[in-house]
């Protein structure tokens, strides 16, 4: 049976909380482990952990090139943060994901592997899947339903990445530019690393670390529903649905 929810939304919430869809690996696996260690928070047990010096850097270094990932734990997003439309609530959204990963089949990625995408490293799968692109696509559409439309302050933020005429139009129609074509699963590493020395120092880093990760098939058996309660608070995994139920 699906995982229910596991932890109600604290009274105090004075914001309206943000719901995603995403890919993570099961807490009892190593690469969980490791990722939560290195971004320094646990998005299972909301756990933190201490920055530690890697790759010649201090741990204040790594802490602030990891600042942006840490926020929304370890993951891959299939439907991004969004706020729940009007008349619509908690449950309905997980009897909605309930339905979903009931009729789809688990998945199965090839072995991932280290990958720089613009600015930030990322493990991605190392070969293309079209079931993944499909249950991604699935995942924008089936719940759109469900979203608030952004706010114009989070549309001029995602503007700001000079998006194309395309992700323009899919951030109008869908809430987020990098969807349907433009979706490329990802597991982020690190924020934006501009400085070319501590880039390839990080690779080299990050490549030793995730080597072990990189071996095999990546099983894609749940999606996990997770809630940030407040701006200032870092996401959580508020239940896991298996495919297949």
């Amino acid at each position: 049976m699906p995982e229910r929810i596991r932890f109600r939304l604290p009274m105090s919430t004075v914001s309206s909380p943000r719901f995603a869809l995403y890919l993570a690996p099961p807490p009892a696996d190593p690469l969980s482990q490791a990722a939560a260690r290195w971004l320094g928070h646990d998005p299972e047990t909301g756990r933190s952990y201490q920055p530690e010096p890697a790759a010649g850097l201090a741990a204040a270094r790594i802490a602030a090139l990891t600042e942006a990932p840490r926020r929304y734990g370890f993951h891959a997003t299939l439907k991004p943060p969004f706020r729940l439309a009007e008349g619509c609530d908690e449950a309905r959204l997980i009897v909605a994901l309930e339905r979903f990963t009931m009729v789809r089949r688990p998945l199965r990625l090839p072995p991932l592997k280290l990958a720089k995408i613009g600015g930030f490293f990322a493990l991605v799968p190392s070969a293309p899947s079209e079931e993944i692109q499909a249950l991604a696509a699935d995942c924008v559409r089936d719940f759109d339903h469900l979203r608030a439309p952004p706010s114009e302050q989070e549309l001029a933020r995602r503007r700001a990445a000079r998006l194309t005429p395309r992700q323009e139009e899919y951030l109008l129609q869908w809430g987020y530019p990098y969807v349907m074509e433009e979706f490329r699963l990802h597991f982020t590493l690190t924020g934006d690393v501009p400085d070319a020395a501590e880039s390839a120092a990080l690779e080299r880093h990050l490549q030793a670390m995730t080597a072990r990760f990189t071996r095999t098939e990546y099983r894609v058996d749940d999606i996990c529903l997770f809630v940030q309660t407040a701006p200032d608070r870092p996401f959580r995994i508020a239940g896991r649905y298996p495919l297949g139920g």
